[in-house]
């Protein structure tokens, strides 16, 4: 199975959502799980995993995850070409590096060039970047790219943002 993770903040909460589904190509078929938790970190640049990454560990509390071949997170493994951790660098580490992580970012980060790859997806001339631990870069890329949809964001990455937001 595969997990994809977004959060929404709001009134000093969070609200995670997680979509479960079993193969990159789906549309349709997944398992939603869901999770609001008060009194979250604030933001800080450059240490945003400070504040979702306690946000999915909880809710992964909620599923099996011998069942899990994959996590896709909104964000970077990593914060530049020193392999410095971001979000899902250590998600990946709190999970004893059993679990490949995806990182899939709409902005691009400047301070890493080799460690990412930008992929364009359907028209759109801004690209995701996508980054990964545990699982080659370039498999990683191609797993993202043939997610189901035309569009620059792949249909349950944008589900899962909505969902976020509802």
């Amino acid at each position: 199975m595969i997990l994809a993770f977004d959060t929404y903040y709001f009134d000093q909460k969070a609200k995670t959502i997680c979509l479960e589904f079993a193969e990159w190509n789906e549309d349709k078929n997944f398992k939603v799980h869901s999770e609001i938790i008060d009194n979250v970190e604030e933001y800080i640049p450059g240490e945003f995993y400070k504040r979702e990454l306690p946000c999915i560990l909880s809710l992964l509390k909620q599923i099996d995850l011998s069942t899990i071949d994959v996590i896709v997170v909104d964000g970077f493994v990593y914060l530049n070409d020193e392999n410095k951790y971001g979000l899902g660098g250590y998600l990946y580490e709190k999970l004893n590096k059993q679990i490949p992580i995806i990182g899939v970012a709409k902005t691009n980060f400047a301070s890493i060039e080799k460690n990412k790859k930008a992929l364009y997806r359907g028209e759109s001339k801004k690209p995701l970047y996508i980054t990964s631990i545990g699982i080659d870069l370039d498999e990683a890329y191609k797993k993202v790219e043939s997610m189901a949809g035309e569009y620059r964001f792949p249909t349950l990455l944008k589900e899962l943002d909505r969902l976020s937001k509802e």
